[in-house]
């Protein structure tokens, strides 16, 4: 096995090339931090695209920010800071719950997975902030997908569909994103009250003028997370106390929906930790799946640290009739490599994600077999 570290796109088209010539499997890797997410993969060789970093341009009055894929995602955090600007999205850190050093993912390994944090409950997830990237395809050509503006209509939204790939259409070279403006103050809110009454407290509240960027919910506290400048930031507090009031606590954890987001407070439990998208409106019922769990995105998303025995098959049966879907982030490597990883597709959809792999990557030579067989 060899391990191809590149310094620019050329140099990708040029590794790209050679493995379609010799028919040889790439494994795509920025930092690593991810390696233990999804199957398995047994390739040939490695693309190191660690070697592109660094934010091309930043057009903070645009707020848009180019940046190529191995940029660490804390690069790009510091320099939107310094202009009071953020990722909606707020990538969120997966990395320790691999083993990897905290705050070391790359942009693009971020986007690949999908990984979004709490504050996607008011400003979307990464799809929705990807304006533009550039990539190379399975037979060796340098592209480019999508733009630098917000509406963009011509052609296919391919941004989107790279989002959350996990690297099977090939590998991003640079990323335009969309930015935001941040708040001068956040203060985290907490609430007393059981799961269903805590859930229902958050998506009043997500249904609210308060643009709360933070809604979670554990077994028996609901967290609130509020941004903005100083007057209206104090606005939204009277609003919130007097919709909650008078169970409203301060909570000095300010570091809290960062946690949740990474899933930190699963680093050392159990190797199986899914992730669970839902209605909001079931939220309530997903305890009846699991022992350990955290909510974000005022139900709209659920960790889990399951119950010994619960299979893919028993939770995929179970999210069928409530449509939602999940992920098992964190397994065992026999779990990884003979359990499902991701929900298994129709016929219908699984036949059209076979023929965007074939598309993109006919030879099969990107991290083949990374989210289902074939793919």
């Amino acid at each position: 096995m060899a391990t191809f570290r590149v310094s620019s796109e050329a140099d990708v088209v040029e590794v790209v090339r050679a493995a379609r010539d010799s028919r040889r499997t790439l494994e795509i890797v920025g930092h690593g931090t991810k390696r233990g997410f999804g199957r398995p993969v047994q390739c040939d060789d490695v693309l190191d695209l660690s070697g592109l970093s660094g934010i091309v341009s930043y057009e903070s009055d645009e707020m848009i920010i180019t940046a190529r894929a191995a940029t660490p995602v804390a690069e790009i955090e510091a320099a939107l800071a310094e202009k009071n600007q953020r990722l909606g999205f707020e990538p969120a850190d997966w990395g320790p719950l691999f083993g990897a050093p905290p705050n070391s993912a790359t942009i693009g390994g971020v986007l690949s997975a999908d990984a979004n944090g709490s504050a996607a409950v008011r400003y979307g997830r990464c799809r929705d902030h990807l304006l533009g990237f550039r990539s190379v395809n399975g037979f060796g050509e340098a592209y480019k997908g999508g733009g630098k503006v917000v509406k963009n209509v011509t052609g296919f939204d391919l941004p989107k569909l790279f989002c959350g790939a996990m690297g099977t259409l090939g590998p991003l070279t640079e990323v335009t994103l969309r930015i935001f403006p941040k708040g001068s103050a956040s203060e985290v809110f907490a609430v007393r009250a059981d799961r269903r009454h805590g859930l229902a407290l958050l998506r009043s509240i997500w249904m609210s003028p308060l643009e709360a960027t933070g809604l979670a919910c554990t077994a028996e506290t609901a967290f609130i997370r509020l941004e903005g400048e100083a007057e209206s930031l104090k606005e939204k507090i009277a609003m919130l106390r007097a919709l909650v009031a008078p169970n409203l606590v301060l909570d000095d954890d300010g570091d809290f929906f960062r946690r949740i987001s990474s899933g930190k407070m699963f680093e050392d439990s159990t190797p199986d930790v899914w992730r669970v998208v839902l209605p909001p409106s079931l939220a309530a019922d997903c305890s009846r799946l699991d022992n350990r769990w955290v909510s974000d995105w005022a139900g709209g998303l659920h960790w889990l640290n399951a119950t010994p025995g619960l299979a893919a098959e028993d939770l995929q049966r179970w999210l069928a009739h409530k449509d939602g879907r999940f992920t098992l982030v964190r397994a065992s490597e026999a779990t990884r490599r003979l359990g499902q990883i991701f929900p298994a597709e129709a016929p219908v959809r699984a036949e059209l994600t076979r023929r965007v792999k074939a598309a993109f990557d006919p030879l099969r030579l990107f991290n083949p077999g990374r989210m289902w067989e074939g793919v």
